[in-house]
């Protein structure tokens, strides 16, 4: 996981009360909501990303809240949500996109600011 992904991740998780899980890690058991986060590089979500959406199922998530970073494009939630509904799962119709860092544009995002926004969302999600 990126390391902005995962900071932003592990918020998420603070929030939810749950621990968060790199995309190399498998969905083994059902979860009725999964808080996916990604970033953007090249204008593209990660290969591993990707890969991890492939092996998602409905009979195994309910539904996927989508969220990321990103510092060109608006947003990593239209390719995530593509790939997600072209497996046949729901994807909630809210999401969070703040600035990422790429080098020195935007420096220091997302930031404390982007992190508290963050979690106001997740919470508006539960």
């Amino acid at each position: 996981m990126f390391n902005r992904s995962a900071k932003m991740a592990d918020a998420v998780a603070q929030v939810v009360g749950v621990q968060a899980h790199d995309v190399t890690e498998p969905i083994t058991e059902p979860v009725d909501t999964l808080y996916l986060a990604s970033g953007v590089m090249l204008g593209k979500i990660s290969k591993e990303m990707a890969s991890f959406i492939k092996t998602l199922s409905p009979d195994k998530v309910g539904r996927v809240v989508c969220f990321g970073s990103c510092a060109i494009i608006k947003s990593p939630v239209p390719q995530m949500r593509a790939l997600l509904e072209a497996q046949g799962i729901k994807v909630d119709d809210r999401s969070f996109t703040c600035r990422g860092s790429m080098g020195p544009l935007h420096a220091g995002h997302p930031n404390k600011q982007d992190m508290e926004d963050l979690k106001h969302f997740i919470e508006s999600t539960l």
